[in-house]
Parts: C-alpha cells; structure tokens; sequence
C-alpha cells in the first residue's frame, strides 16, 4: 500500500488556531487540525463557534486528527519571555521572573519593555520564535504549510 501524501495546512489559519488555543487557559480552547483534508476544527466549552465550523464528532478521539499545540507545549509561554530577558535585558532578569509570579503578568512585562525601549525587539523575537516553532512542529507531524 503507498503511503499517504503529507496534508497541507495554510501558514495563517495554523497560526490562527495556535493563538486560538493559547489563549485563556490550558485546554480551554483547541483545535484540531485533518490529517485526510487540513482543515482545522476549533473546539470551546467557553467560546460560541460558528455553525459551518462545529467539529465531527470524533474530533478529540479519532488519529486522523492532530491537535494544534497550545503556546505552553512548545516552550512559548514564560519560558519564550525568560530567553528574551536572559539575552536582550539580562539586567532585568530577576525583575521579570518575579513579575511572573503573580497576575497580569504579561502587562506588566510589556510595560516594563517599553520603557526600556524594548517592545518593538519582543514582538520581532517572539514573532520569528512562534513561526520556528510551528514549522518544526509541522515537519515532526508530517504536514505541509501552504503560504
């Protein structure tokens, strides 16, 4: 029997359904991406999803589909902040850490980089950091991206 074709997903709607699911909490919000066709399902107890989009039924149980990783499964959330600060504001280290302690973390840390003049560096690091990251996560599972 030959193998399968690798699916292609589109770049933006991965990205799409990654930040999808990186926002709120862990396991909040998913989306699951079809190994057969690579369309993407996005599943919420909290969110209403529109009509055309509501998931098969077997979404979260059947291994023709993938879920798309949340921000924390691919080191992206306060470890992704952490390496910025150790490499572009070693300094201010121990400030960040300890302001990740506590809620509102992320205000807090963007209006620490703007006063150092470091906001505009935070989102370009953190930008080429998540593409990176969903390319590799791609080729590991066999999927294409389109542009």
């Amino acid at each position: 029997m030959a193998s399968k074709d690798p699916v292609t997903i589109d770049r933006t709607e991965l990205r799409l359904a990654y930040e999808f699911v990186s926002t709120g909490g862990f396991g909040e919000n998913k989306a699951y991406v079809s190994l057969d066709t690579g369309k993407i399902h996005l599943v919420s107890d909290f969110a209403d999803i529109m009509e055309e989009d509501v998931a098969p039924d077997d979404v979260e149980t059947s291994d023709r589909y993938l879920a798309i990783p949340h921000k924390n499964e691919l080191d992206l959330g306060r470890d992704l902040v952490l390496r910025f600060v150790d490499r572009e504001l070693p300094g201010d280290l121990d400030t960040v850490e300890d302001i990740f302690r506590r809620k509102g973390a992320y205000g807090q840390f963007k209006r620490l980089l703007e006063s150092r003049g470091a906001l505009d560096r935070w989102h370009d690091y953190e930008e080429r950091t998540v593409e990176e990251a969903l390319q590799v996560w791609c080729q590991e599972n066999g999927i294409r991206l389109s542009e």
